[in-house]
C-alpha cells in the first residue's frame, strides 16, 4: 500500500469514526440534525471508500477498512461511551487483527 492509499484509508476511518460517534449520540438524544449529520458522514465515508476500492480492489479495501474501523470504533465505545466486551468478543477482535495482518502481508509472501 502506498502513502496515498494509507492516507485515504486513514481518512475513511476518521470519517466513519465520526459517523459512528454521531450515531451513538443520536441514540442517546435523537434529533433531526444529528440524523442528518450521521447520514452525511456515512455518505462521505463511502465516497472515500469508492476511491480505495478502485485503487486496491473491493476485497482488500473493504476488508482492511472494516477491520480497522472495527477496532477503532471499539476503542471509542470503551473510552468514550463506557461499553465493554466479553472474553469471546475480545478474542474475535484479536482474530480480526490477525486477519488484517495476513491480508496486508499476503501479497509480499505470494509475490503478487
Amino acid at each position: 500500500m502506498n502513502f496515498a492509499g494509507a492516507a485515504y484509508l486513514g481518512l475513511s476511518t476518521l470519517i466513519f469514526l465520526a459517523a459512528a460517534s454521531a450515531a451513538k449520540a443520536w441514540t442517546i438524544a435523537p434529533s433531526a440534525w444529528r440524523l442528518i449529520l450521521v447520514l452525511a458522514l456515512y455518505s462521505l465515508g463511502n465516497l472515500v471508500m469508492l476511491r480505495l476500492i478502485r485503487d486496491f480492489g473491493m476485497g482488500v479495501a473493504l476488508s482492511l477498512s472494516g477491520v480497522i474501523q472495527l477496532l477503532a470504533v471499539n476503542v471509542i465505545a470503551f473510552a468514550v461511551f463506557g461499553e465493554n466486551v466479553s472474553a469471546i468478543q475480545g478474542a474475535g477482535l484479536a482474530l480480526a487483527v490477525i486477519a488484517v495482518a495476513l491480508i496486508t502481508v499476503g501479497p509480499f509472501w505470494t509475490g503478487r
